[in-house]
């Protein structure tokens, strides 16, 4: 598959069949996450591959009710260590490239999904302390996004979106 059509194949899934994934196919998502830009090559990532129903249970309560979370095979949990990037950048590291680089990795994993047939939705809305405390994140460990990722049992369509000539700007707005 290229590029492109991984890019045009991934969609916010929020239905899963009732299949598991094995720890290569985990490992596969993590090392394209990995592999993200990231500023200075700090690499401020961390992830939370969860499988246990109770702590997924817990994150559905931390999202505030996105029950679907839980049926997922596995909810990667991608989080930052901003002191990483601060000790470099100071305060816009700690407070827009830590999440940056972050955005990116979240990216890679879910295109790699939907290249492997996998489904996968970007979960931002949740209690960032209700979710450290469900996985036992350590202090200056920041949950930024939970991903959902299994074997889809649904096929949404396309979601709309702006036209080119509206969002597009050539050399000044």
């Amino acid at each position: 598959m290229e590029i492109p059509e991984a890019i045009l194949k991934r969609k916010s899934v929020r239905a899963f069949a009732p299949k598991g994934l094995t720890d290569e196919e985990v490992d596969t998502l993590i090392q394209s996450a990995i592999r993200a830009p990231s500023a200075g090559n700090m690499q401020p990532w961390a992830f939370v591959a969860v499988r246990d129903r109770g702590v997924k249970e817990q994150l559905v309560e931390a999202s505030r009710g996105q029950a679907f979370i839980a049926a997922a095979a596995v909810v990667i949990v991608v989080c930052t260590e901003a002191s990483r990037n601060s000790a470099r950048y100071g305060e816009r590291g700690a407070t827009l490239y830590c999440l940056q680089d972050t955005a990116a990795a979240v990216e890679n994993i879910m295109l790699t999904a939907a290249h492997n047939g996998l489904g996968s939705c970007w979960i931002g809305a949740f209690d960032e302390g209700m979710a450290s405390q469900a996985l036992g994140l350590p202090a200056g460990v920041r949950p930024v996004a939970m991903i959902p990722v299994g074997y889809p049992d649904q096929d949404p369509p396309p979601r709309p979106r702006r036209p080119l000539a509206e969002v597009l700007h050539r050399d000044r707005w």
